[in-house]
């Protein structure tokens, strides 16, 4: 008896597997039209770039981990405003970064790649702006001044 219905079980599996085998198929693409036009452009642009007379691309800017110097932080937007503007009257040359993080805006300035940079200009800046703090965060590398210049 054990036997029948292990050859019975058997034998289902072998034609149930024999069902669910693959068949060959048709596959049918739909795409939009627009992209058969992009990917042209595409090599356009690549073979007039590797032929030399494509413009010169401009400078990446690739962030970093750098120093900020933070002056102020409030939750009055106009103040933070404000402060920038004195800032910039005093230090026209050094980006500043306002940044909102609830409840409070925060305005930092510079891109220092040093600590040692942030905390000279922290001394500066301690008779104008009395709560400064040094933050390590991402910055926008300085330019780089041409040493061909000097010479």
């Amino acid at each position: 008896m054990k036997q029948a219905i292990a050859s019975v079980f058997i034998s289902c599996l072998l034609f149930t597997t024999g069902l669910y085998a693959q068949s060959r198929g048709v596959v049918t693409v739909i795409k939009d039209p627009k992209i058969d036009s992009l990917i042209a452009k595409r090599i356009a642009l690549n073979s007039i770039r590797e032929s030399g007379t494509a413009p010169a691309k401009p400078p990446v800017i690739v962030s970093q981990m750098g120093y900020r110097v933070q002056v102020f932080y409030g939750s009055d937007r106009r103040e933070v405003f404000s402060q920038q503007a004195k800032f910039k009257s005093l230090f026209p040359a050094l980006n500043t970064y306002i940044t909102y993080k609830e409840p409070n805006y925060y305005l930092r300035v510079g891109d220092f790649r040093s600590r040692l940079d942030a905390q000279k200009l922290m001394s500066e800046l301690r008779p104008d702006f009395p709560t400064l703090f040094v933050f390590r965060e991402k910055i926008n590398p300085p330019a780089l001044e041409n040493q061909e210049d000097d010479q």
